[in-house]
């Protein structure tokens, strides 16, 4: 019978929440890859007599495993090989400043701020800003063998090795993971009709809707923003994400009514999710579906029946695609636009300003003053301190608990195993567990990383187990910068930013309730607004989730805001089934009783953009009782109701 922990003792919720493991599965390709490409260049290096050469290039590898996220083959060249010209630059400045004092501090620094900078334009900058600064302090910390043009060769040349390892299969599989994202997306939404009747479950997977087709747009939209729309495939699969909408357009409405949908329906999804992987655009013996008998039941079968026939139909025009989530422009002028926006944003700048602060005082620890600390301290700093990984309280904590863990394995390794070619098998057995943990968790990634960066280390270095103690107390060290200088210095930082957001949301919401019933709205405008509020309500959620990993009161603050989030995301739900009710022929509501809707909206945005804390907002909302616009008012009371104290 298990043992429950004393009042006094049990541990926090923001504490648990830390600790508690994601769920992902197992990426037994990137495992594979990860094995091989760190392991290969040190088996290179050991046969060639240069072990140095080696552990540098299974370091490249380290930066390509970090990287190596993405599904999509093209995708694959972007996020692997874009930070590897980062690295590059970061190791050339980092090694170039070796030893020299208050020009390696400038140095450094100077690359922390243009990290952090550059982190808050996108995923792929991220790596990139991440890359660059990690390098650069290996390269001001570690002496590098060989002229200064040759590590950072060494180093890319690691991470390509696991580009092409990740693009072996492209020739065989080209096409298949977009497939597979589309194919996903309508599982999911089939899914999510298989559980209208069901409040709990229809909730999460609603989310977990709103996600797949995020993930599915920007894949498609990013490639055929490359590819100009002239790819038939890509305009394909656009097509089948588009045919999509009406259906999940539907299911709120479906949702309203209570009662299940047959089942011969998701059923069909499922069918045409298989034909969308495998491309198959032939005829489909689709289950039998019933006629309908309702509105709602009419919309169902509409939205199925148009997007059986975009499904099946061997050709698609180009020229008659919208891109439901507006089509991104082309590369150059995003690179243009990105650049301007992190030049003239005060949130980069204040990002990259406390980012170099704290790098700027873990150099300087390391190159001025005269006690034995290591390049470790500031890569402490760069893996907690960024600024777009979440909560830097929280990283601080698992980067310590982490390294603990970690520091157990090398130990076992370092005092164990001879140096020389042993530490090949060490390694393949290592790598693998980087791509397997970091899904699970930050703290479970550093248990992973870190005898696999010490162990590269002890070639370069040949200290063996004298690492061990120092770099714990160096990670603490930086952990405790990361918290002083990175975190309580700066007030805004242990703020919840989810009342802001949520604001936002309320105010678009108002905007789309307007839009929804307006006779002069594009649909696929409409289309486009509603898929934009859906993802910016998962932003929030993921901002809500990583709140609640703060410790008391910012975490407390956060949960008290979480129930107006769902309210927000009814209150979509309930405008969007009332515009397929109207146009299955339900009466349309009329103008005032949209703009009172809106009105309202407006007004507890407002109020919600003030307050810090939950604060009585009044309730003012009447109406025919028969109208579609009943239950989207009865959303909006209920959200309204949800910011008064109780």
């Amino acid at each position: 019978m298990p043992r429950e922990f004393p009042i006094g003792l049990t541990p926090p919720d923001w504490l648990v929440r830390n600790l508690r493991p994601h769920r992902a599965p197992l990426n037994r390709a990137a495992m594979v890859r990860a094995a091989v490409a760190m392991a290969l260049p040190l088996a290179i290096g050991l046969a060639a007599g240069q072990p140095t050469y080696g552990a540098l290039a299974s370091m490249g590898a380290l930066s390509g495993v970090i990287s190596d996220t993405a599904d999509a083959y093209r995708m694959r060249i972007v996020n692997i090989a874009v930070p590897q010209l980062f690295g590059a630059v970061g190791v050339t400045v980092g090694s170039l400043v070796y030893g020299q004092g208050w020009y390696a501090v400038a140095a450094v620094t100077g690359v922390a701020l243009v990290s952090g900078m550059i982190s808050t334009i996108g995923a792929v900058s991220s790596v990139s800003g991440l890359l660059l600064l990690l390098n650069a302090v290996i390269g001001a910390g570690l002496p590098l063998p060989g002229p200064w043009w040759l590590p950072p060769v060494l180093m890319s040349g690691g991470g390509l090795l696991v580009l092409a390892l990740a693009l072996l299969a492209w020739p065989l599989r080209a096409g298949v993971p977009e497939r597979e994202s589309v194919g996903a997306a309508y599982r999911k939404v089939a899914d999510l009709l298989a559980a209208c009747a069901g409040p709990d479950r229809y909730t999460t997977i609603r989310v977990e809707v709103t996600e797949s087709l995020n993930q599915a747009y920007d894949l498609i939209l990013a490639h055929r923003a490359r590819q100009h729309g002239r790819s038939r495939e890509l305009t394909r699969l656009l097509a089948q994400l588009n045919a999509i909408t009406p259906v999940v357009e539907a299911a709120p409405a479906v949702h309203l009514t209570g009662r299940p949908l047959p089942p011969e329906v998701p059923e069909a999804l499922r069918y045409l999710a298989e034909a969308i992987e495998t491309g198959f655009t032939g005829p489909i013996a689709l289950p039998h579906l019933p006629t309908p008998t309702t509105e709602t039941a009419r919309a169902v079968d509409l939205a199925l029946r148009h997007t059986a026939e975009v499904v099946t139909s061997p050709d698609v025009d180009p020229r008659g695609i919208d891109d439901r989530l507006g089509r991104p422009a082309n590369p150059s002028i995003r690179t243009a636009r990105a650049a301007r926006n992190v030049v003239l944003s005060a949130n980069s700048w204040h990002y990259g300003l406390r980012l170099a602060v704290c790098i700027g005082i873990a150099q300087a620890l390391v190159s001025l003053v005269a006690v034995p600390r290591s390049y470790w301290v500031a890569l402490t700093i760069t893996f907690v301190l960024k600024p777009d990984f979440g909560s830097v309280f929280s990283r601080a904590l698992l980067r310590a608990l982490g390294t603990v863990a970690g520091l157990v394995i090398a130990a076992a390794v370092l005092a164990e195993v001879p140096p020389g070619w042993w530490d090949v098998p060490v390694l393949f057995v290592l790598a693998p567990l980087i791509p397997a943990l970091t899904p699970r968790g930050y703290g479970y990634q550093t248990a992973a990383i870190t005898p696999v960066i010490l162990l590269l280390s002890d070639i370069l270095n040949h200290k063996g187990t004298a690492l061990l103690l120092p770099r714990l107390l160096d990670s603490l060290m930086g952990c405790a910068i990361a918290l002083i200088a990175g975190y309580l210095l700066w007030p805004e930082s242990w703020h919840t930013r989810v009342g802001d957001r949520l604001a936002d949301a309320v105010a678009d919401t108002a905007a789309y309730v307007d839009a929804a019933f307006g006779a002069d709205t594009d649909p696929a405008a409409r289309a486009r607004m509603r898929r934009r509020l859906y993802r910016d309500l998962s932003t929030i959620r993921t901002e809500f989730q990583r709140a609640l990993t703060e410790p008391p009161p910012t975490g407390r603050r956060a949960a008290a805001w979480w129930p107006l989030v769902v309210a927000v995301e009814r209150i979509i739900d309930a405008t969007t089934a009332a515009r397929v009710r109207v146009r299955h022929g339900a009466p349309p509501p009329s103008p005032a009783e949209i703009s009172q809707v809106s009105v309202q909206l407006r007004e507890l945005s407002d109020r919600v953009r003030e307050a810090e804390t939950l604060v009585a907002v009044r309730t003012d909302l009447t109406g025919p009782s028969g109208s579609v616009l009943e239950p989207l008012r009865q959303e909006v009371a209920a959200a309204r109701a949800i910011t008064s104290p109780h």
